[in-house]
């Protein structure tokens, strides 16, 4: 077996993270987590399980598990899911069994959900999770970027904007915070904050070995 010298220290074995992302509607969540997803090749998205019937284009095991809701309730029954929720008419959960596993081998997982499923991951898992929230610039610049869509109604918009007020009172249950003035500008400060993060030496599960070789190596 080669020595544990002979890796590079940027290399060393590593315990995966889970990556949140959450922003009210509107303040470019799901852009940086696309651009994440094709920019970096070391994370993955989370797939959830939910009762939402599949949209066009939508790939069962791809973009949702879909599943009926007496399997989804059976699934919460077995503890299956590090967290849950209730929202708009549908439930949504995070699959424990392959997230677990996926970190175990040194995968990092992006999630994008909001503070309460934030919070129930923080609570089962909390030293594999680093949490981001992203801010609208103004709240006046919220409302131009729902608008701007040009798909959803007044009422819509007005309940989006509601929300999102109430989202963004969560901000200081994240480790870290970013304003999105500029697309280009959010997205390298969330891949600088992945960066970091990766190189905690907690997550280093390499690092005991290789240190241990450098005090005393084999003749």
């Amino acid at each position: 077996m080669a020595s544990t010298l002979s890796q590079k220290p940027d290399t060393l074995q590593r315990r995966g993270l889970m990556l949140i992302m959450s922003s009210p509607s509107g303040a470019g969540k799901t852009t940086v987590s696309r651009m994440l997803l094709e920019h970096d090749g070391h994370i993955r998205m989370s797939v959830s399980v939910t009762t939402r019937p599949p949209r066009p284009g939508e790939v069962d095991g791809k973009d949702y598990y879909f599943v009926g809701q007496a399997e989804f309730d059976r699934m919460v029954e077995d503890g299956a899911f590090l967290e849950w929720a209730f929202v708009f008419g549908h439930c949504y959960g995070t699959p424990k069994a392959e997230v677990k596993a996926g970190l175990r081998q040194g995968h990092d997982f992006l999630f994008d959900i909001d503070w309460q499923g934030t919070q129930q991951l923080y609570q089962k898992l909390e030293t594999d999770v680093v949490r981001v929230f992203l801010l609208p610039p103004s709240i006046g610049e919220l409302r131009r970027r729902l608008t701007s869509r040009g798909t959803d109604s007044a009422e819509v918009i007005a309940g989006r904007m509601a929300r999102a007020q109430a989202e963004i009172s969560h901000w200081d249950g994240y480790d870290y915070v970013v304003v999105n003035d500029d697309i280009d500008t959010c997205f390298a400060k969330v891949t600088q904050i992945l960066a970091a993060e990766r190189m905690r030496r907690a997550r280093q599960t390499g690092l005991i070995g290789f240190v241990r070789e450098l005090m005393h190596p084999v003749p």
